[in-house]
């Protein structure tokens, strides 16, 4: 397995101990804005960690900050003897890598579509000094439209006002929300912080943790394949071993991008990771997708059964094409 830095971090500019961690691949419109948010954050952090990624090594060598690349390919022999590259996508395994490469004690990990608040990263190391044996997560924003070319350059060099994303992103109306007041520190006063016993409310989009409560967890599962149910199984093991969870106003927003509702695009991955959490945990993670699945006769479930679930049959193309919403902020 390599490692191979970059160089380029600045020396100017002031820095934390902390390093962020994110996973890629086929995403780098998405990850360039998040670098460019993150190079002109208030104080940046010491380490950022890209794993499984493909993006251009000269573009990343445009950015003030000390990236690191952590590939996660692997080679396997085809029919005519050759080798070839699988590239592996597992981001619960991806992010266990990332926690285990990095330099510093105090993570960050962002979903490589977010783009962070000016005072997002100087805020959460302030929390986490404050909360150290802490899971820490920030407040989802959502854009409802993609940045155009122009907005991307403008937030490359700082010249984008965040007064523009904030008109242009909503809150999830199904999650909690913090007051758009409590996300702005003033000089004496920082951003708002909310213990909750919600565990079900994490979502790995955007968090904070210190290496130890990450290692205390035993990180991500990785038998969670595909998509769904690896961020609350997250939350309810930091929750069996009484860490302490925190809703933070710090915002992350998210870059929009087309969603399916319900997501029938994930279904097989849905049902596989939702009887993996409920063997484990006794109870059904995505009820209300699984829920809709039942209701168009996907699968046959109740929230009651104790059975695991069985797929009935597949959507077919035009269920896929209606629920396709290719201008949704979010699922």
């Amino acid at each position: 397995m390599t490692i191979q830095p970059t160089n380029n971090a600045s020396t100017t500019s002031d820095t934390v101990s902390m390093t962020v961690i994110t996973t890629c691949y086929g995403r780098n419109r998405h990850l360039y804005n998040l670098l460019s948010s993150l190079e002109n954050s208030s104080v940046k952090p010491a380490e950022v960690i890209i794993v499984n990624d493909d993006a251009d090594p000269n573009r990343l060598a445009e950015f003030s900050l000390n990236i690191v690349k952590l590939p996660t390919t692997v080679k396997s022999a085809v029919n005519d003897g050759s080798d070839t590259t699988i590239t592996e996508f597992d981001i619960g395994h991806n992010r266990n890598l990332g926690a285990l490469q990095a330099t510093h004690d105090m993570l960050i990990f962002l979903d490589v579509d977010c783009i962070v608040a000016p005072t997002f990263i100087e805020q959460m190391y302030k929390k986490l000094l404050q909360y150290p044996n802490a899971l820490l997560m920030g407040q989802p924003r959502y854009l409802t439209r993609p940045l155009s070319v122009e907005e991307n350059a403008l937030l490359k060099i700082n010249h984008l006002p965040f007064s523009v994303l904030d008109e242009l992103s909503v809150y999830n109306p199904y999650r909690y929300n913090f007051d758009a007041a409590d996300s702005y520190p003033t000089e004496t006063e920082q951003t708002a912080i909310k213990q909750t016993d919600d565990y079900g409310a994490f979502w790995s989009l955007c968090f904070a943790i210190n290496r130890q409560t990450f290692d205390k967890t035993g990180g991500f599962d990785t038998q969670y394949t595909g998509y769904g149910a690896e961020d609350t199984d997250f939350a309810f093991t930091a929750r069996r071993l009484d860490i302490d969870f925190y809703l933070t106003a710090d915002i992350a927003y998210h870059q929009q991008h087309s969603v399916y509702r319900p997501p029938l695009n994930h279904l097989d991955s849905i049902i596989v990771n939702a009887n993996r959490f409920y063997k484990k945990w006794h109870c059904w993670p995505m009820a209300g997708w699984l829920s809709q699945f039942s209701d168009m006769r996907l699968i046959d479930w109740t929230e009651e059964q104790s059975s695991l679930i069985a797929v009935q049959r597949e959507p077919n193309d035009n269920e896929i094409k209606r629920a396709h919403c290719p201008d949704a902020p979010y699922v």
